[in-house]
């Protein structure tokens, strides 16, 4: 017996079986930028910030500093296993980091209660689009599974220059479709019928970015 979803798809592909070949679209849209790397960067920060997020800029030499900064003296975060840990501040008796395993159903890997209960969540990204003010996700080893950035409240991401982007096209060519991809465009937000705005109810309520200036390594 075959279900609904077959049965539909099913009745797609007669209609379609005998119908005209359907046009390649047009795209004659921008796929790749000619701004200046600083223009990108200026814009990317005006829609992060517009979306309320706070963003740091940053270098090799003072990431881990800023980054101590925003977990706080005392604080239990989450890390995914693939981190640059020379951007972390070292432990200490009151401020711990965790690491998670990046599968939910291998050894090590932080329940959503334990994620629940930590402070903090610091990550890497893939990519981020200065025209939509987004920064793309892809379960890559430095970024972890899409639960450590969703259940704590306060995430820390970093953002290498060199994988900052102008345009959505250019984006979308850097992130693997067949693995799980986050957009993040500021905390998370939403409003109710009468257009009150509530924070965190689809993620984390507070969002640190921090602009790491990796643009010399990038071009060395």
């Amino acid at each position: 017996m075959t279900n609904a979803k077959d049965e539909i798809l099913r009745r797609v592909r007669a209609a379609l079986a005998d119908g005209p070949e359907a046009p390649e679209p047009a795209r004659a849209y921008r796929r790749s930028s000619d701004r200046p790397l600083g223009d990108v960067l200026e814009m990317l920060v005006d829609r992060l910030e517009d979306y309320k997020a706070v963003v740091h800029r940053e270098d090799a030499g003072s990431i881990a500093g800023r980054i101590e900064q925003l977990l706080g003296r005392s604080s239990r975060y989450v890390i995914p296993t693939g981190l640059d840990q020379e951007w972390l501040p070292p432990d200490s008796a009151a401020r711990v980091r965790m690491v998670d395993s990046g599968h939910a159903r291998r050894v090590g890997a932080l329940t959503v209660r334990e994620l629940d209960a930590v402070d903090a969540v610091v990550t890497s990204s893939t990519v981020s689009c200065a025209e939509t003010g987004t920064i793309f996700l892809n379960a890559r080893p430095d970024e972890g599974r899409r639960a450590i950035t969703l259940v704590p409240d306060h995430h820390i991401c970093v953002v290498p220059v060199s994988r900052v982007v102008e345009l959505v096209p250019e984006a979308m060519g850097r992130v693997d479709p067949e693995r799980p991809i986050t957009m993040i465009s500021g905390p998370s937000a939403t409003s109710d019928i009468e257009l009150q705005r509530v924070e965190g109810v689809h993620g984390p309520r507070r969002l640190d970015v921090v602009l790491l200036d990796d643009a010399e390594a990038a071009r060395g």
